[in-house]
């Protein structure tokens, strides 16, 4: 999720937009998969869906950088703990959603997820 408005501020002030992506209620996530449960992790299917329609999906296996190295990568900058959660990004169709929506998401075959769209807490009304 991120704070467009908040996003666009931070952009022109020629500051970090970091900011736009961290606000409460930004990181909705499921379940915890075990390891033992995911077959291959490295061609798995996402997908999203926005009030039905399909936003976004794609596989694991486009993504840039292997789950392994990310995991080496990131480990040797901080520690990593257990219950960490590494956020990799998305498939393509990223795009607004309103107060009111649902959003639909899942891993093909392991895992669904439902939430509904809230205001965001301190969020001007529109």
């Amino acid at each position: 999720m991120t704070a467009r408005e908040i996003q666009a501020t931070a952009k022109s002030a020629g500051l970090p937009w970091t900011v736009a992506k961290g606000q409460d209620t930004f990181t909705p996530i499921s379940s915890v998969l075990p390891k033992s449960m995911v077959p291959n992790p490295h061609d798995i299917e996402l997908w999203l869906k926005v009030d039905g329609e399909i936003r976004q999906k794609g596989s694991t296996s486009d993504m840039i950088f292997k789950i392994p190295f990310l995991i080496s990568h990131i480990s040797s900058i901080m520690t990593l703990l257990q219950g960490d959660v590494i956020l990799t990004g998305t498939p393509k169709g990223v795009g607004p959603v309103k107060v009111g929506q649902k959003i639909d998401a899942g891993i093909t075959g392991l895992l669904d997820v439902h939430f509904d769209v809230g205001r965001r807490p301190g969020a001007k009304q529109q």
